[in-house]
């Protein structure tokens, strides 16, 4: 024992915290990068960026139904948790390497390698600890710390620090890093951990795996494909058919679960059959928490007043990687008293695709021409190993070449955002690398100045937009200057710093009830969860009115107090549901009832990527609002079956 609890809970909390800083890179950047069109990412649509996200949230816990099942017949808990370390290790590095396909490919295996992860470390938490010991709960408690540790770290200070510094290539390289820590980890203690395994075992009673795959896995790829034909060929504009496709192909799993508790043995059936409200109390809650990633991060960048000065440069004094140029699609909606940049700062062309070229950092030697062309503009090639000024190099694009036809590598498509408006995404193939990078300078008073290259319609947006909104010119930055503003997923880091201040004070409160002898019962602490994550939900609402329907940007406040309340509604909910599915479960079917778990999560992360792609096509007010009366229908349900809740619990010593 350690400090009260089995000495193998504090190898899993480290081994988890560094798969969790990983995780959370992820959470934190994807929906950026995919959408960043000016500092190198791959500047596609908000729309298809939340897509991508909420499919990779979806299919990281889906898989472990898979994952789950695997451990518990074939691999055991410590090979698999091992294997999915290494898988997700080799998906990360992959996206690290430049080319849509190494992205694909790479998400792919981290979402495989997840699979076997995520459920099975949780599930040696649980073995632990012997049947009724009153401190699992608190055992998952810390473990629940570790996840949240590793988050703090990856929102405030891998993924700002590594993609201001580094770039977008390696901040998923690093996520990679921290992975293999975690297999490192679980390697040196394998020995100590080994009474949190047990043998794969089968019972004949159920299901068999290849029945699993053809009764279930096949029929939910079957559906699915034919949802995603459904919505494809019905051409829906509000549900992109790969949602869809998810959605539907979804259904036989549900019904997989549910057979399972109505069909299961006499003693087995009312745990089996009590784990279906708790996961829909998760799914509904992940679709919340799962936001930070989509819908509350475009709140953060779009919304937000993200200046580094007040409280602000506090931590930028402590960690000043967590601030970057305030580049001009900041200013859209800024304040009036916010100085914007001088004009000569902006190299302003008339092709959006030579804009664009330069903001996703994938230019070829036209486009480079097209700005060398205008008044003043000097072309500096910077050499490899070249010390230059850091405000030079922070604005330096790649160049790449032509191929064997002697044509351009470098490929621009068109599409449109939810509005209508156009969006360029410019690509190039698999592992090229740049011929040169270059800076763009322009003489100011003497000094030569790094530029920033945008279109003629973002500069009025920025400029002409200040001026109609404020009726006068606005105040400039000295030339080459851009404001410092806090990196929109740094807000993230709220939720795991509230966590890991809170959970002391939940746990404190609950055992001080318990000491009292009127104890809150498991059940009902899932639904005061959705109690307060629909709060958390309404007071974004008023927040939406404080933005006057997003026109201005308001305080990170908002943001704070959402974090705070979503957080007390987190621990009041997710470490609770974890717990009570490996007490409600038959041992032999822990690994794949939390596999469960998982896919509910899934189900409700698919959500979140759907809702953050339908946010700018609503009012503020409107969008949480939606939210707060779909968490709010699901406490509704939750409270309607806690009698039977508290009797299942209470039957299996829960």
């Amino acid at each position: 024992m350690a400090l009260g609890h089995p000495k193998g809970l504090f190898p899993l909390f480290f081994t988890e915290m560094w798969e969790r800083l990983a995780f959370y890179t992820m959470v934190g950047i994807l929906l950026l990068y995919t959408t960043d069109a000016e500092t190198g990412g791959l500047g596609l649509p908000d729309a298809q960026g939340n897509e991508i996200y909420g499919l990779y949230l979806a299919f990281v816990y889906f898989t472990p139904f898979l994952g789950g099942m695997i451990a518990d017949r074939f691999l055991g808990y410590r090979r698999s948790v091992a294997v999915g370390g290494v898988l997700m290790a080799t998906g990360l590095f992959m996206m690290g390497m430049p080319g849509f396909t190494y992205f694909v490919a790479g998400l792919t295996a981290l979402v495989i390698g997840n699979g076997f992860f995520k459920p099975n470390i949780s599930v040696m938490v649980g073995n632990l600890y012997e049947p009724g010991d009153p401190k699992r709960d608190s055992g998952f408690n810390i473990f629940y710390m570790g996840i949240n540790v590793g988050a703090l770290v990856a929102t405030l200070i891998a993924a700002p620090i590594a993609r201001n510094t580094l770039g977008w290539g390696w901040t998923f390289r690093i996520a990679g890093i921290g992975v293999l820590l975690a297999v490192v980890i679980l390697a040196t203690q394998w020995r100590g951990l080994a009474r949190a395994d047990r043998q794969p075992e089968q019972d004949p009673d159920d299901t068999s795996f290849s029945d699993i795959m053809l009764k279930i896995i096949g029929p939910a790829f079957v559906v699915g494909g034919l949802g995603y034909w459904a919505a494809s060929a019905a051409e829906f504009t509000l549900i992109r058919p790969a949602v869809c496709g998810f959605l539907a192909g979804m259904l036989p799993v549900i019904f997989f679960f549910v057979r399972m508790g109505l069909t299961a043995r006499e003693d087995e059936r009312p745990g089996l059959l009590a784990l279906l409200p708790i996961y829909i109390a998760g799914g509904a809650f992940f679709m919340i928490l799962h936001l930070n990633g989509s819908a509350m991060t475009q709140w953060a960048r779009d919304y937000t007043d993200r200046q580094a000065d007040g409280a602000a440069s506090a931590l930028t004094a402590v960690l000043p990687g967590v601030q970057h140029y305030a580049l001009p699609s900041y200013y859209t909606n800024a304040g009036e008293d916010v100085p914007l940049p001088d004009p000569r700062t902006l190299g302003v062309v008339a092709s959006s695709e030579v804009a664009n070229m330069y903001g996703q950092q994938k230019m070829d030697a036209a486009a480079v021409d097209v700005v060398a062309a205008l008044d003043g503009i000097e072309v500096r090639q910077i050499k490899k190993d070249e010390v230059v000024d850091d405000e030079w190099s922070n604005l330096a694009t790649a160049v790449y070449g032509k191929d064997q036809n002697g044509k351009s590598i470098v490929t621009v498509s068109e599409t449109q955002d939810a509005h209508g408006a156009p969006v360029i995404s410019v690509s190039i193939p698999d592992g090229a690398t740049p011929d040169r990078d270059v800076v763009f300078l322009r003489e100011v008073d003497g000094k030569k100045i790094a530029v920033f290259v945008i279109d003629q319609q973002a500069y009025q947006d920025v400029y002409a937009g200040y001026e109609k909104r404020f009726g006068h010119t606005p105040k400039l930055l000295p030339p080459g200057e851009f404001m410092a503003v806090i990196n929109p997923e740094v807000y993230q880091s709220w939720n795991p710093f509230w966590v890991i201040f809170l959970t002391p004070v939940v746990v404190a409160f609950f055992q001080w009830r318990l000491g009292r002898g009127s104890p809150i019962p498991t059940a009902r602490k899932l639904l005061y969860g959705m109690m307060l994550t629909t709060a958390a939900l309404l007071l974004m609402s008023l927040a939406g009115l404080f933005s006057n329907d997003g026109t201005d940007k308001v305080s990170g406040l908002w943001l704070m107090s959402f974090y705070m309340l979503v957080t007390f509604g987190e621990l009041c909910l997710s470490p609770m549901g974890l717990s009570l599915v490996t007490k409600l479960s038959p041992k032999r079917l822990v690994g794949l009832t939390m596999g469960g778990w998982f896919m509910a999560t899934a189900f409700g992360n698919n959500f979140s990527g759907f809702f953050g792609g339908i946010q700018h096509l609503m009012s503020p007010v409107s969008f949480f609002l939606l939210l707060a009366g779909l968490s709010g229908l699901v406490a509704l349900f939750i409270f309607a079956v806690l009698p039977k809740l508290n009797t299942a619990i209470t039957r299996y010593g829960a």
